[in-house]
């Protein structure tokens, strides 16, 4: 009975319940709850510490931020299951702090965006926090291979330096960024390459304009730690590959450098290999190798993952 009795003791607020009713939808920092509840951050703090004590949520410190996610599905679902069935459908608190979290977050993304038009131009030095360019680039060659790709997606192309790269082995190759100016950097960097046949799209990392099973292999090259929601953005390239195919994560291990969060719009510092694994299973994805490349002021990481099930290939034969 202790369980129970910890947990319900832990629903019986109504703040805790929104926070709840919130951490459905994605990770939440400490500061994110306290704007969409109203709420002081210290006081945020304290149901938040309730919610984990009960095993209801899990909290991860990052810099100067905390994160707050729900806690382990066993737990979770029959709870999550129950507030279903009493609450119903159209709850007018859930209704009203969902639209405060769009609005929070919409003014989030609008800075980031800005951002990335201002500094379209210096994208490739600003990389130069980590090991050198050409290390990552040969790391990124042996994970991928040289055996033909298929349909390869670049998922936040930037200046379109993984196309450059890895084009040539696919047959059709489709670079995808949110930022005009990039894309235009992107294009002419393309076409002195003679590489005109990329394709490139202006498109949302949660929104790719493609359909299920589309792409033999992707690729998230320093883009996720500009993601508020990492996991969705992996469940969205996931969704796109077809079964056998890959998925290349190449960002950077958990550091404590806050200002890039300010100074180059950082919405995460690192991730951790126990974090991704979680999101690629999340996501259908079954992990084949990680490589660490440290020399640098931040370690890079790689993660290569492929989507779960039969292949084209194995399909076709069936």
């Amino acid at each position: 009975m202790a369980p129970a009795l910890d947990i319900f003791r832990a629903l019986a607020d109504a703040t805790r319940l929104r926070i709840v009713a919130l951490l459905r939808s994605m990770e939440l920092s400490v500061g994110e709850l306290a704007q969409v509840l109203g709420q002081s951050q210290p006081r945020v703090s304290r149901h938040v510490k309730i919610l984990v004590d009960a095993g209801l949520a899990e909290r991860r410190k990052e810099g100067s931020w905390v994160f707050v996610a729900l806690g382990e599905e066993a737990r979770i679902a029959p709870v999550l299951a129950a507030i279903d069935a009493w609450t119903g459908e159209g709850d007018p608190w859930t209704l009203a702090d969902t639209a405060r979290l769009a609005a929070v977050r919409a003014d989030r993304a609008q800075a980031a965006a800005a951002w990335f038009e201002a500094h379209a131009g210096e994208w490739d030095a600003i990389r130069s926090l980590h090991v050198a360019e050409s290390e990552v680039e040969a790391a990124c060659a042996r994970a991928l291979g040289a055996q033909p790709i298929g349909t390869l997606v670049d998922i936040g192309t930037g200046t379109g330096r993984m196309l450059e790269l890895f084009a040539p082995q696919a047959a059709h190759a489709l670079g995808i960024d949110r930022s005009s100016e990039m894309l235009r950097l992107a294009r002419a960097k393309l076409s002195e390459r003679g590489l005109d046949k990329a394709e490139l799209r202006q498109a949302d990392f949660y929104r790719l304009p493609l359909s299920d099973d589309d792409a033999d292999a992707a690729i998230l090259h320093h883009v996720l730690h500009f993601a508020q929601h990492p996991g969705a953005v992996i469940a969205e390239a996931a969704r796109v590959l077809a079964s056998g195919g890959r998925l290349l994560i190449v960002d950077f291990a958990p550091h404590e450098r806050e200002d890039l969060r300010t100074r180059d719009a950082h919405a995460r510092l690192g991730f951790s290999d126990e974090q991704m694994l979680g999101w690629f299973a999340a996501a259908g994805l079954a992990p084949v190798q990680t490589e660490t490349l440290e020399g640098g002021e931040l370690t890079v990481k790689l993660w290569l993952a492929r989507k779960t099930g039969a292949t084209r290939v194995e399909k076709q034969a069936a």
